[in-house]
């Protein structure tokens, strides 16, 4: 059974504490659906001033819309499309302080502002990314990469 808790600390423990539990949250679990679909909900409730969060994942060289919380979404994105396709294509992070001054950026929530997309890289393949929008601009910190980077990497040993 699922328990909320309260994260305390600083910035990068609170992250440690997130990839615990979801360490926790996912340990038994084999199904990939099963396993993004409480990775999206976990960050839901932990992340603050976020209005989507979810997966993309990789169908032939475009990615196609998996698990997430926030209003519905584009369903389909070439590689080097957008923000999300990008990351898929680089296989790097990609952090946009403000989506409107992104060259091709994919606006499916109007509300957005800021946005993150980490890849899911296992054994040098490009599984999906991890996609993440704020109706903030900068909301991304430095921290907040490390800590998502840390949380995708904790993912991928149950996918």
């Amino acid at each position: 059974m699922f328990a909320q808790i309260n994260y305390e600390g600083s910035s990068t423990e609170q992250f440690d504490t997130l990839s615990k539990q979801l360490d926790a949250l996912l340990t038994g679990e084999s199904n990939m659906i099963a396993n993004l679909s409480n990775a999206s909900a976990l960050l839901n409730q932990f992340l603050t001033t976020i209005n989507w969060v979810g997966f993309y994942l990789t169908d032939g060289e475009e990615l196609v819309l998996g698990p997430f919380q926030g209003l519905p979404a584009c369903v389909r994105i070439p590689f080097g499309r957008g923000v999300c396709g990008t990351a898929a294509a680089n296989g790097e992070t990609v952090v946009v302080e403000n989506v409107h001054a992104f060259p091709g950026h994919i606006a499916c929530d109007a509300a957005s502002q800021s946005e993150i997309v980490i890849p899911l890289i296992k054994e040098g393949k490009i599984l999906g990314v991890l996609d993440i929008d704020s109706p903030i601009v900068n909301r991304f910190s430095a921290e907040d990469q490390a800590g998502l980077e840390k949380f995708v990497d904790t993912l991928l040993v149950h996918l």
